[in-house]
Parts: C-alpha cells; sequence; structure tokens
C-alpha cells in the first residue's frame, strides 16, 4: 500500500510541465491499474467521512421540531441551518489549501475531529445559542471532509481509473437524501434529539482509525505562509453571498437595506480577494488554475448542477405532499426515481469512463437530461399522476447522474497534482454556491406565484393562509378550509411550474458550456492493450 500511494502522492512534485518530466517510475506507478485492497478499504472509510456530513443536515432537519420544543428559541431555528451551512462554505476552500501545502492526511483526520467535537458539543447544547454556535463548529469540520474525500481519491486514483468509484459516491449521496429523513425521524422518537449528534461519533471514529491505519501518504512542508488575508476575504465574501441567498425575500425584502449592505460587503471583499491572490505567494485559490478551459467550464458545470438539484430536493417533496397527498413521513423516499437513476446513471458513466478514457458525451447528455427532465417538471399539475411524475423525475436524475461526479473527475485531470486540493475545495464551492442561489432563487418565484394564485382563486382567506409562509406542512393543510385547501393545491403546482420552468432556462447554460469541453485523456493506464504502451497526458491549459 505505502508504495503505490507513495508514488501517486510523489506527483505533487512534478514540474508545470509534465511532458519534460523524467522521474518516469512514479507515473507509472499512479498510472497502475487495479489498487490494491487496502486502497478499497481507505475509500470505505472516506465514503463513511462523506456520509457523515451529507447526511447531517438532514437528521437535524427532521428533529428541529423537538428541538425547539425543548430548547426553545423558535425565533432563531434558521440559524441551526444557516451557522452550520455558512461555516461549511467558508471554511471548504482553506481546507484544500491546507492539504495541498502540508499533506491530505492529517488535514483531513483534523477536520474529521474537529466535525466530531461539533457533534458532540451540539448533543450536549443546553440553549439555542449554544447549539447554533456548536453547529458552525461542526460546519467547519464538514468543510474539510468532502474536499478531503476528493482530493484524496484524486491522490490514489488516476483519473481513467476513477469513475469505476463513481457509483459509489453516488450512491453514498442517494442513500443520505433518502436515508436521512427516516434516520433522523427513528432516531428522534425512540433516543431523543440529541443522539441525532452523537450518532456521528461512532462512525466518526471508525472513519478516523482506518484512515489513520491504512492510508499512507508522504507528508509535506511548504516554506510558504498561509494565505491569512485572503483566506478572510474570501470567509467574508462567501458569507455575505449565503446569508443574501438565505435571507433576501423572507428574512428581509430584496431591496432592504440590509440586503444591499450585504450585497456591497460580498462584491467588495471578493473584488479584494481576486487582487490579493495575484500577490500572495502561496494563494488559496490560486488564479491559474482557471486558466484550463475544462476546469472553468467544469466549475460553471457544477454551479449550475448545484443551483439546480437542491431547488428539485426542495420542491419536489413538497409538491407531493401538498398535491398528490404523499405521507411526509417517509419524505426521503418520494425522490427515489430521481436518486435510483442518477444512482444507475453514474455508475454506467463511470465504468464507460474508465474503460474508453472518453467523457465529453457524459456532460452533453447530462445537461440535454436535465434540461428535459426539468422542463417535463415544470408540466406538472394537479392532475398529474404519481408514476408521471416519477418518470419525470428519473430523467433529471439520469442528467444529473451524467454530471455529478464527471464534473470533479475533469476538474481534477485538469490541474497538476500539486493543485489536487485547491481544484476540488473550489469545484465543491461552487457546486455549494450554486445550490443556495436556486434554493434562494427558485424559492422566491414559488412562493410569489403561490400568494397570487392563492389570492385570485381565494380571494382574502387565501392570502392570509400564505402571508407568514407559502410552504405548509401536512398539519396545517389539514386545518385549511375546503376552498382554501383546493386552491392551495393548485398554487403549489403553478409555484413548482415556474420553478421548475426557471431551471431548465438555467440548465441551458450548462448544456452551451458542456459543448465546448475539450477532450483531454484522462491521465491513468486504463485497460491494458496488448503491446500498447500508454502514455501519460498532460492537464490541459487552454
Amino acid at each position: 500500500m505505502a508504495d503505490t500511494t507513495d508514488a501517486v502522492a510523489q506527483t505533487d512534485e512534478r514540474p508545470e510541465d509534465a511532458a519534460a518530466t523524467a522521474g518516469r517510475p512514479a507515473e507509472e506507478a499512479a498510472q497502475s491499474g487495479p489498487q490494491p485492497r487496502s486502497v478499497r478499504v481507505v475509500l470505505g472509510a472516506l465514503l463513511i467521512a462523506m456520509m457523515l456530513a451529507m447526511l447531517d443536515n438532514m437528521i437535524v432537519g427532521t428533529a428541529m421540531p423537538t428541538i425547539v420544543g425543548d430548547l426553545g428559541g423558535l425565533e432563531h431555528l434558521s440559524w441551526v441551518v444557516t451557522g452550520y451551512t455558512l461555516a461549511t462554505a467558508a471554511s471548504t476552500p482553506i481546507w484544500g489549501k491546507l492539504g495541498d501545502m502540508y499533506g491530505r492526511k492529517g488535514v483531513f483526520m483534523t477536520s474529521i475531529v474537529v466535525f466530531l467535537i461539533g457533534s458532540a458539543l451540539s448533543g450536549m447544547a443546553q440553549g439555542m445559542g449554544e447549539l447554533i454556535g456548536f453547529r458552525a463548529i461542526q460546519g467547519l469540520g464538514a468543510g474539510g471532509l468532502m474536499v478531503g474525500v476528493m482530493a484524496i481519491i484524486g491522490d490514489l486514483i488516476p483519473p481513467r481509473e476513477r469513475g469505476k468509484y463513481q457509483g459509489m459516491i453516488a450512491g453514498v449521496m442517494a442513500l443520505a437524501m433518502i436515508a436521512g429523513p427516516l434516520v433522523g425521524g427513528t432516531i428522534t422518537d425512540h433516543w431523543g434529539w440529541r443522539w441525532s449528534f452523537y450518532i456521528n461519533l461512532p462512525l466518526g471514529v471508525v472513519a478516523l482509525i482506518a484512515v489513520s491505519v491504512v492510508l499512507h501518504l508522504p507528508k509535506k512542508r511548504v516554506d510558504s505562509r498561509i494565505d491569512y488575508l485572503g483566506a478572510g476575504l474570501l470567509a467574508l465574501g462567501i458569507t455575505a453571498i449565503v446569508l443574501v441567498t438565505t435571507w433576501g425575500g423572507s428574512e428581509y425584502a430584496w431591496g432592504s437595506a440590509r440586503i444591499m449592505e450585504l450585497i456591497g460587503i460580498g462584491v467588495a471583499a471578493l473584488v479584494g480577494f481576486l487582487f490579493v491572490q495575484t500577490k500572495a505567494a502561496a494563494p488559496i485559490m490560486p488564479l491559474h488554475i482557471f486558466r484550463s478551459r475544462n476546469f472553468t467550464l467544469m466549475s460553471v458545470i457544477g454551479f449550475i448542477t448545484g443551483f439546480v438539484m437542491f431547488g428539485a430536493v426542495l420542491f419536489l417533496p413538497l409538491y407531493q405532499q401538498s398535491v398528490q397527498g404523499a405521507s411526509a413521513t417517509n419524505s426521503g423516499l418520494l425522490l427515489l426515481p430521481m436518486l435510483g437513476a442518477m444512482l444507475v446513471v453514474s455508475m454506467i458513466a463511470g465504468r464507460v469512463t474508465t474503460n474508453s478514457g472518453k467523457y465529453k458525451v457524459f456532460p452533453v447528455a447530462g445537461s440535454v437530461l436535465m434540461t428535459l427532465g426539468l422542463f417535463l417538471l415544470a408540466q406538472m399539475d394537479t392532475g398529474t399522476s404519481r408514476l408521471t411524475s416519477g418518470l419525470y423525475m428519473a430523467v433529471l436524475g439520469a442528467g444529473m447522474g451524467c454530471l455529478m461526479q464527471i464534473t470533479m473527475l475533469v476538474a481534477q485531470n485538469s490541474v497538476e497534482m500539486k493543485d489536487m486540493g485547491v481544484a476540488s475545495s473550489t469545484t465543491t464551492l461552487f457546486r455549494t454556491l450554486g445550490s443556495s442561489f436556486g434554493v434562494a432563487i427558485m424559492g422566491a418565484l414559488f412562493n410569489h406565484r403561490v400568494q397570487d394564485v392563492m389570492t385570485e382563486r381565494a380571494g382574502a382567506i387565501g392570502s392570509s393562509v400564505t402571508e407568514r409562509s407559502a410552504q405548509l406542512d401536512a398539519a396545517g393543510l389539514a386545518k385549511l378550509p375546503a376552498v382554501a385547501r383546493e386552491a392551495y393545491q393548485h398554487a403549489v403546482a403553478s409555484g413548482t411550474h415556474s420553478a421548475f420552468l426557471l431551471g431548465s432556462v438555467v440548465a441551458v447554460v450548462a448544456l452551451a458550456a458542456s459543448v465546448f469541453v475539450k477532450e483531454v485523456p484522462l491521465k491513468g493506464a486504463g485497460p491494458a492493450k496488448p503491446g500498447g504502451d500508454a502514455k501519460p497526458a498532460v492537464p490541459e491549459a487552454v
């Protein structure tokens, strides 16, 4: 294990002009085919860590009513999620850069420890203020979990071989989305809400021990100082963006002074950040990675995928519960057609990519299917059957299955090994920001349309029903008069139509970007060919 992984990791030291490098043994080791069994053990630990980050918010979301009932502080409820999201987004690029500078293994294990400390403290919180603060600590750790997983996989496995593991990553994502509400509800009902956080501890310890014992990567030490100014400006800019998308149209009107202030702070911080990156010795996000056309295009496609996916995850269960009368108890299962299709297609895409070394077809096909799926979902109304909506969701899921892991694979293939961490963190950050914008913009459009239709169909009663929130739970819907309930079903169908129609328009941008992706051979030998000599690919820079 040590020989293989050390050889892979040593490619970090090669110069910019990889074609001129004479160190063939390291490159040949990096392109070896089947990975040793110990690598698969490490992958299992990495997937556990990834699940911790993805599962947490969904489990906690189910437990929130019980948490509020115990701790009080209903007016601060949203900050339990917002604090976690802010800390995760702001810390993501920093974790990636630290891994590049000081070694992947130690930094990744540190992020696990921070996440577990935040989980333990959250479970012991005695008030809503404490819970929000401890959730922020947990979010800081979570920012390093996703990036660490992607970057370590990038170190251990050549891109040509990495496609085989896409199905595992997609499976973890799908499992987290389906199982999250079920696990959260079960834990809260039988063990109490504090175990929604404590459940992370045994899983995290298993991942920590496995990574510590089995993963062997060379330690690094870079003489350059951390770009503290750049890190601070980037964190400030990301925080402002996330707060604008979280508060705009809900806590504050879009044109309010507070939102305008946040927009101004965010723009100023990001402009300052870009300037600092041109001067820093070891920039948090080196701008030269964007010279690669493929990397820039993958960042755009990742942003739009996040925009679409989290909008769909938000509105599809709401439509199925409010319009189709589905139970909220098993809300994760409502997304099964989309997530199942995403999993199957992702596995197929990974295998085809590994066997052929070709990948451009998947961003193009994925963007087409994603656009088509969103357009079909926009056609749903109060008479749409569950079978029909399930088929529409499967089309969308197939599109996302083509895109979810391919974007990361191509982005990593487009940079030098020394930039693997920042490439992984930047791609993850763009997807996270896309999800924030998607939920905010699609949510604002949905809410506006619901309120308009309720006023049209139910007059003053309808307007008063949705004055506080355009999203009613099953209990609130059952209490409405028949006229208002029917009006609300039409309003949700209309709001869903508007949100998904917007999503389909935005998805066209991903299609346009995918057309310009350049088919650069993936590094790694791939399947052996008789008498063939595999040549290492040079990262593309256009």
